[in-house]
């Protein structure tokens, strides 16, 4: 979800973690950033935030694909297309690779980003590139249900020549991807994909990636990292088996406050271990074993998604029991919890959201008075005047696999300053980071979303080998510098 406010991942390769053969993972900085010039205040970028998270939601239950389009969560990667550099956002709920080319024209796009924040946004100079022949696969990839032939007849390739599979002069026709804030019509190209400043340099030859001349509310693109044939992840096991099908990240703790500096958070491609000695003194390559994982859970409808199943919430020590919903996917492709990259907050189906904040609210609504200005203000509920010594109950995740996480406070509980503009007194305000994410009896697809801030402080592993999703509690910052 991409938007104006944006977090920042630059790639910098600065170790020779690359032989011939990859034997070791790739570690990548993240950095965060937010815009200082479009949001006066806290209250303002979390209004903003938690409208589009809805949206994002809302659209993975309705439309093939979503992009990052979330004020203050946006992560952007840098590499190396052709010959030029180029940011894209990072989106683990979408599976393909997409970007502005010359020339391009963006219809409402004032506003949505910074250029101080986001490295080379200009449009691509197709000078190398390749376009997609119409008898591809990832043609057909990215036009889902029709066949090789209509495509071709689309792309007006003769019908001696479609019945003779003698199209190869034909590109792939293009496009259209319709989001929540927008949309883009794209064509397919080849070219080749570079992470620079790597030694030797990770090179993919025939990237496939889309290109947009035009599009509406998006100006930068997207590296979709889903488990789709186009997604990012996907291209890169194909060339690069021992980094694709494993990756991982680990989000410093960050807040909405747009003055306070970012540290660099680890972006892991490769499997991850700790290191173990064992009996005869040799050192083994081990999982920690403080990691705890979940099965991915398929979805034959959306089966790029990183879907899994949430059994229940705790708070203290009364345990919520989730919807069946949440805890697996139906042959038509609802339900589950999609772990999502681009999503701020964390969404629940109405009913278990009403019955988490209940929950919440009976121990909490003694202890504070509610800030009802401050939901309005926010779209967060419920919110509270607190003061130092904040007292909520412990918020307990429990997923499939009898696997347990243990939420830090900071979390799902966002505390910030209000007031002191107008002459107002400044108050310090708590807001429970969780969203209500509609009736799921009215729509289809996921019941839930994870969202980023859920994540922050967490090791989050993509296991693709083994179908599995692991969470591990980590000093962000320190794992950063321990791993580089």
């Amino acid at each position: 979800m991409a938007s104006s406010v944006s977090s920042i991942i630059t790639f910098f390769i600065f170790l020779q973690f690359f032989t011939l053969s990859i034997s070791k993972p790739l570690i990548l900085p993240l950095k965060h950033t937010l815009t200082q010039t479009l949001y006066k205040n806290t209250p303002h970028l979390l209004k903003s935030t938690t409208t589009h998270s809805t949206s994002r939601l809302h659209h993975h239950r309705h439309h093939h694909v979503s992009l990052p389009l979330t004020p203050g969560s946006d992560y952007t990667l840098s590499f190396s297309l052709g010959s030029q550099i180029i940011s894209l956002y990072m989106d683990t709920g979408s599976d393909l690779v997409w970007l502005p080319c010359t020339p391009f024209t963006c219809i409402l796009c004032e506003g949505k980003y910074d250029p101080k924040t986001i490295a080379n946004p200009r449009p691509l100079n197709l000078t190398s590139a390749t376009p997609i022949t119409c008898k591809s696969r990832a043609c057909m990839s990215v036009h889902s249900s029709r066949s090789t032939s209509n495509l071709c007849a689309i792309a007006n390739c003769p019908l001696e020549d479609i019945e003779t599979s003698d199209c190869d002069n034909f590109s792939c026709p293009n496009f259209y991807f319709a989001y929540a804030d927008g949309s883009f019509v794209g064509k397919l190209y080849n070219d080749n994909l570079e992470i620079p400043f790597s030694s030797p340099k990770l090179n993919i030859q025939n990237f496939t990636f889309g290109c947009a001349h035009t599009a509406l509310g998006e100006p930068i693109g997207v590296a979709g990292f889903g488990r789709g044939a186009l997604s990012m992840t996907s291209q890169l096991a194909n060339t690069f088996p021992e980094i694709g099908n494993h990756f991982s990240y680990c989000l410093v703790s960050h807040s909405f406050d747009q003055t306070r500096v970012r540290k660099q958070s680890p972006l892991i491609l490769g499997r991850y271990f700790s290191k173990k000695e064992s009996e005869n003194g040799e050192i083994d390559d081990v999982v920690s074993k403080d990691m705890v994982f979940t099965p991915m859970l398929e979805n034959p409808k959306h089966p790029y998604f990183y879907c899994v199943g949430l059994e229940g919430i705790s708070l203290g020590r009364t345990r919520i029991e989730s919807p069946q919903s949440l805890k697996d996917v139906d042959s038509k492709g609802n339900g589950g919890m999609v772990v999502d990259s681009g999503t701020t907050f964390t969404m629940l189906p109405a009913k278990f959201h009403e019955n988490v904040v209940a929950e919440f609210r009976t121990r909490v609504d003694k202890v504070y008075n509610r800030a009802s200005h401050i939901e309005e203000n926010t779209g967060l509920s419920p919110c509270y005047y607190i003061n130092d010594d904040i007292s909520v109950p412990k918020l307990v995740l429990h997923f499939g696999g009898n696997s347990s996480v243990a939420m830090p406070r900071k979390n799902y509980f966002y505390e910030f300053i209000d007031g002191g503009d107008d002459g107002k007194r400044k108050r310090k305000v708590g807001c429970l980071m969780l969203m209500n994410g509609g009736d799921e009896a009215e729509s289809s697809g996921p019941a839930g979303l994870l969202g980023n801030y859920f994540q922050q402080g967490f090791e989050v592993v993509y296991d693709l080998e083994e179908k599995k999703l692991g969470f591990a509690r980590r000093k962000c910052s320190s794992l950063w510098d321990r791993l580089k």
